[in-house]
């Protein structure tokens, strides 16, 4: 596929049809303005803040008093406050409907399939809200859950976030240590478990678990059924109950909603932990709500009703952002367990039945796709989707190549890239431009996004520091146990003063779209010129005899020299040949400074709960140095693999 045209470019139908154009031509009305496109939009968001944002909570709908002024202390990032008089309740807007209509679709693998009415999560919620009040739960206490992506965890968060509780969750396959250590430093009134969950076709019993962690926790819990049985759980759990007696006392009766300061805490959301005890960061409910509203109904161009889907657990952040979805009224798709349980095709199963207008999911399930050699386009019906979405680690270009010539010709690709640290997206997708092949499309509204480089200046077309030079609403409100803010100020504002440095290693493009070519930390060096990984990923992740790879910079002869760990695909080998073939691949893809001077072949590679690698855990156990928090990990056996490698030692 070629480079110098395009992949996707809108119709000017679409983009006169989509509601990015509809509040483009409001500003305009409003204010007298004369944008004409994404670029001026995009100006005028980040050059006029106050104006911008108010017409966000306008346009979006949002339900709650705004206040007047939009934002004080602009100018100093730690100091800015949006909407300081304004307050709303995060629940409030997303239960924005009533009816019969389904409001949650649920898969579990291919074991359950449930349907939930916007009535039936009224319901439930409600039930719930009136449980924790009665237990004592209120504004500002956390709730803490490890669970399934399944229509009761979302009913659980609704119901902490009606009363103003503070909502933190993880994935049931953490392990007991993982778990501890997010929640224990919270310290939640309640801890929220499933009984069982599938994975990969098999039943997973977490009874143990659960009992350790509640008892280490020291709170009551409350027992979810899924896949196993409830009150046995409750049994073995002393301070625990199921969730049908913990709202059996409690008919359902209209929600009660209390409003709150817009910068009221509403998430706590965790750092990967893969170098330390994990970071506690604290998002806002109006924030949270006004970012995620931009980008569901500006960037995603979502309408009522429409059904949108993310492949996501429970322990990344976007399952915050997906089932913001409910607020603008969308049909919220939640799927649990493997996506290659039973085969490659259930999510794409899924996608067809339903009718999926929006597919998000990550850059490495796309790549697996591509080398399962499945093609939905001519194995599905995916005429209603329009919007695909990619994020975890960046899209390779092959990858963008896959998606239009093996999942659907005529779709919107949106790579996007954000993080827990924002709980929402830097650079991401727009219906008024053109996709490019490997590239973001842009900035977000509202970010004043850029690249400088090490002395803090703006680079064009050159690799640096991805930063934003203005504040925006959903930055942290804070970091948990950090009462003098040093731990938040040095996660972001170390590198330059009063400029947030996000930590990912960026490039603009000649279309102004955006290439993340990995994290800033994990920037490799050989000879003082930097490198991003995704660059070698890239290439050497294209050849068949490779099923994944990952690099890191190890110290040597005072110097920096790039080591690449290979996963083979089955049947390969470590060949003298293959060696060579990798050298050249990444010679003449990327650059001859790309080209590792080890490679080293792995039976596996590390990975996060919501799978990305851990390139900087493999450089510690490399040199030595003790990897502090394997319990963030997956697969934290495979570390193992990685130290004392006769091969680095040459």
């Amino acid at each position: 596929m070629r480079d110098d045209k395009p992949l996707w470019v809108p119709s000017q139908a679409s983009i006169e049809a989509s509601p990015m154009y509809a509040f483009m031509e409001k500003c305009n009305r409003d204010f007298g303005l004369s944008l004409a496109g994404y670029g001026d939009l995009h100006a005028f968001s980040v050059a006029d803040r106050e104006r911008f944002w108010t017409s966000v909570w306008d346009f979006c709908g949002v339900k709650g008093e705004r206040g007047i002024p939009a934002l004080i202390n602009g100018d100093v990032m730690l100091d800015a406050r949006f909407f300081p008089d304004a307050t709303l309740n995060f629940a409030e807007n997303l239960l924005c409907q009533e009816g019969a209509d389904d409001a949650l679709i649920f898969r579990g693998e291919d074991k359950v399939a449930d349907r939930w009415s916007w009535d039936r999560l009224r319901a439930l919620v409600s039930r719930l809200q009136q449980a924790f009040k009665a237990m004592g739960i209120g504004s500002g206490d956390r709730i803490a859950a490890m669970m399934p992506n399944m229509p009761e965890t979302v009913a659980c968060m609704l119901a902490a976030a009606s009363i103003g509780a503070i909502w933190s969750s993880c994935s049931p396959d953490f392990g007991e240590q993982g778990v501890l250590d997010r929640f224990g430093q919270i310290e939640p009134k309640l801890f929220i478990a499933c009984d069982a969950y599938w994975y990969g076709g098999k039943l997973q019993d977490v009874k143990t678990k659960v009992e350790t962690v509640t008892r280490q926790l020291g709170v009551p819990c409350l027992v979810v059924h899924y896949a196993g049985d409830a009150a046995a759980v409750v049994n073995e759990t002393p301070g625990s109950k199921t969730l049908e007696d913990f709202i059996s006392s409690f008919e359902p009766r209209p929600v009660e909603f209390t409003r709150l300061p817009f910068s009221h805490p509403l998430y706590i959301l965790f750092s990967s932990g893969t170098t330390g005890v994990p970071k506690c960061i604290v998002h806002s409910a109006g924030g949270t709500l006004l970012q995620h509203l931009k980008e569901h109904r500006l960037h995603c161009g979502i309408q009522p009703g429409e059904k949108l889907f993310y492949f996501t657990t429970c322990g990344w952040m976007m399952w915050n952002w997906l089932v913001s979805g409910l607020a603008v009224g969308a049909t919220v798709c939640l799927f649990d367990g493997s996506p290659f349980a039973p085969d490659g095709n259930v999510l794409f199963d899924f996608a067809a039945a339903e009718k999926f207008a929006v597919f998000g999911t990550s850059a490495k399930y796309i790549d697996a796709v591509r080398k399962s050699g499945l093609t939905p386009a001519t194995s599905h019906d995916l005429s209603s989707l329009r919007l695909m979405t990619s994020t975890g680690s960046p899209l390779s270009p092959e990858g963008f190549t896959f998606v239009y010539e093996g999942i659907k010709e005529d779709v919107q690709l949106a790579s996007i890239s954000g993080g827990t640290d924002i709980v929402s997206c830097f650079v991401l997708g727009n219906p008024l431009q053109s996709v490019w092949r490997g590239e973001i499309q842009g900035p977000g509204l509202g970010l004043a996004m850029d690249v400088w480089d090490d002395d803090g200046k703006p680079v064009r077309q050159e690799k640096g520091e991805l930063v934003c030079t203005k504040a925006f609403p959903s930055m942290p409100v804070m970091f948990w146990n950090d009462p003098d803010g040093a731990k938040y100020k040095a996660a972001y504002f170390e590198r330059f003063d009063n400029v947030w440095c996000h930590g990912d290693f960026a490039e603009w493009t000649e279309h102004n779209g955006i290439v993340i070519h990995g994290r800033s930390d994990a920037t490799l060096n050989p000879g003082g010129v930097r490198i991003g990984t995704a660059e070698i990923y890239n290439q050497v992740e294209q050849m068949a005899e490779v099923a994944e790879a990952l690099c890191i910079g190890q110290e040597w002869d005072d110097d920096v020299r790039v080591v690449l760990f290979v996963r083979l695909a089955p049947g390969a080998a470590l060949t003298e040949e293959l060696t060579k073939a990798i050298k050249s691949r990444i010679r003449a893809g990327a650059s001859p400074r790309h080209v590792p001077a080890k490679i080293v072949a792995v039976t596996d590679i590390p990975r996060t709960k919501s799978g990305k690698i851990v390139e900087l855990a493999v450089r510690e156990i490399v040199h030595g140095r003790p990897v502090k928090n394997k319990e963030a990990l997956a697969n934290p056996e495979a570390l193992e693999l990685f130290a004392g490698l006769e091969e680095l030692r040459i």
